[in-house]
């Protein structure tokens, strides 16, 4: 009997890398190089298995709407995307760090007239509205330590890992929002139509991070 098709949607970048030897360690190897390869579905050196890398924010769309079964996400991009139409099974603990309020040392952002840069935009709305405040946010893609120097915002939504680049230009974190690292993605039909293709997928994905984070 056939096995039937699964498709893994991952992210370009370190969650790739990071992904790569937890499949590996499932005995999921990629055929084909996403860096030389021109190619969007990849082949992998199982028939019914193949890979999509696509962008970190359109790996929860994918999945949702069934064009990817499973996938790897960060808790960021999860928390910004909404969970509607997926499970999330398994922290992979990869690609950690922290979602911070950050700024400058004596930067005040109590009150309603706060204005604050961020690319996740409705996670900030959330976690300020929790706090009783309504604040204007800015959308920002890029260089987000550039808006509290600029005078653009008074604090910035952002993913800290070292707190370098923080520290470089002046800036330091300011307020814990959530711990973030790599979760596992399952469409809710794929569930329950591949079953157990996907749950001896998770199992063995399980022991890996167990043997990787022990």
């Amino acid at each position: 009997m056939a096995e039937m098709p699964l498709t893994i949607a991952l992210s370009k970048g370190r969650i790739y890398k990071d992904t790569l030897p937890l499949l590996a360690h499932a005995g999921i190897e990629p055929v084909d190089d996403p860096v030389a390869s021109r190619k969007l579905i990849l082949d992998t050196n199982h028939a019914h298995i193949k890979l999509v890398v696509i962008r970190a924010t359109d790996v929860p769309t994918y999945v949702q709407w069934g064009a990817a079964d499973v996938g790897v996400a960060g808790k960021d991009v999860l928390m910004e995307h909404g969970s509607e139409g997926l499970y999330e099974p398994l922290d992979l603990k990869i690609a950690r760090c922290r979602m911070m309020v950050a700024g400058k040392p004596d930067a005040s952002y109590d009150g309603d007239n706060v204005r604050i840069a961020s690319k996740y935009v409705h996670t900030t709305e959330r976690f300020f509205a929790q706090r009783g405040q309504q604040v204007e946010i800015i959308k920002l893609y890029g260089a987000m330590e550039l808006a509290p120097l600029a005078g653009l915002a008074d604090v910035i939504v952002d993913l800290v890992e070292s707190g370098n680049t923080l520290k470089a230009n002046g800036l330091e974190p300011l307020e814990h929002i959530a711990d973030i690292s790599s979760r596992l993605i399952v469409n809710k039909a794929s569930w329950k139509m591949k079953h157990a293709s996907i749950n001896s997928l998770l199992q063995q994905l399980e022991q890996a991070v167990r043997e990787s984070d022990g």
